[in-house]
């Protein structure tokens, strides 16, 4: 495989997961109820969204133009399951904990993406480490809303 396409690959990966965050945040926003759980599901949405225009702006930079978001099989499987989820509970408790599942998945996701990508690209592993910091970040302030039983 050629650096660059190995360089695509690695930021498709990225912001594959970005976006897939943002998806799970603009599904589930709609859901919430709680003044203080839709402001913090608003501030992690943009900062997914800033870091996905990094992943952008790169790819412009770099002069790479396939930038994928995530197959309409994913996104559909991913709405069906926060809806299916949330149908009966709605509770800050339950948003918390599909909120805390994706965070995680998305940390194990940039663990084994920066794994599988060494010294591939400084730059990307920056945007990754920004990613992988912010989710370990959204953990600390969703977890209050996981005993808040409302």
């Amino acid at each position: 495989m050629e650096d660059k396409e190995k360089v695509s690959v690695y930021l498709n990966a990225i912001y594959q997961n970005t976006k897939t965050a943002m998806q799970s945040i603009e599904d589930i926003i709609t859901k919430a109820e709680d003044k203080k759980l839709i402001e913090e599901l608003s501030k992690e949405l943009d900062e997914y969204s800033c870091l996905a225009r990094e992943c952008v702006n790169f790819a412009k930079a770099e002069r790479i133009e396939e930038i994928k978001d995530n197959n309409w099989i994913e996104k559909a499987r991913l709405w069906s399951s926060i809806n299916m989820s949330t149908m009966m509970d709605k509770t800050n408790r339950k948003i918390a904990e599909l909120m805390l599942l994706g965070t995680f998945m998305g940390i194990i996701t940039c663990i084994k993406d920066k794994d599988d990508h060494k010294d591939v690209s400084k730059e990307l592993d920056e945007i990754i480490d920004k990613l992988y910091e912010f989710e370990r970040n959204n953990i600390d302030r969703l977890l209050p809303f996981l005993i808040e039983n409302k």
